[in-house]
């Protein structure tokens, strides 16, 4: 088992180095049409798995700030009841006024 696995290692090994060495020995005759991402369909396949991941990371972004910043926030004060407070406790209206309008609301 060792052994199979030592010549898997090495032979991936050697192949990688091979293809690396492969693909420098002519640099120099390298145009872009010649680029992996020029190359018909799969080129076609590549930009728009790119072009998705790009969206769904600018989304998650979007979506994380919002949610960060709506948590500051605070959650569901009653301004209806607040003003009613202040309006009895500024005596605007009298205690009958604000019972009445304080079972309205609630």
């Amino acid at each position: 088992m060792k052994m199979l696995l030592f010549q898997l290692v090495l032979g991936t090994s050697l192949l990688a180095q091979a293809s690396t060495l492969h693909a420098q020995v002519r640099f120099y005759q390298w145009h872009w049409e010649m680029h992996p991402l020029w190359a018909g369909v799969w080129a076609v396949v590549t930009i728009v798995i790119i072009l998705l991941f790009w969206v769904i990371v600018l989304i998650g972004f979007v979506v994380g700030v919002r949610w960060l910043l709506g948590r500051r926030r605070p959650r569901g004060s009653d301004s209806a009841l607040t003003i009613l407070r202040e309006r009895y406790a500024r005596s605007e209206i009298d205690q009958e006024e604000f019972e009445q309008k304080l079972k309205d609301l609630s």
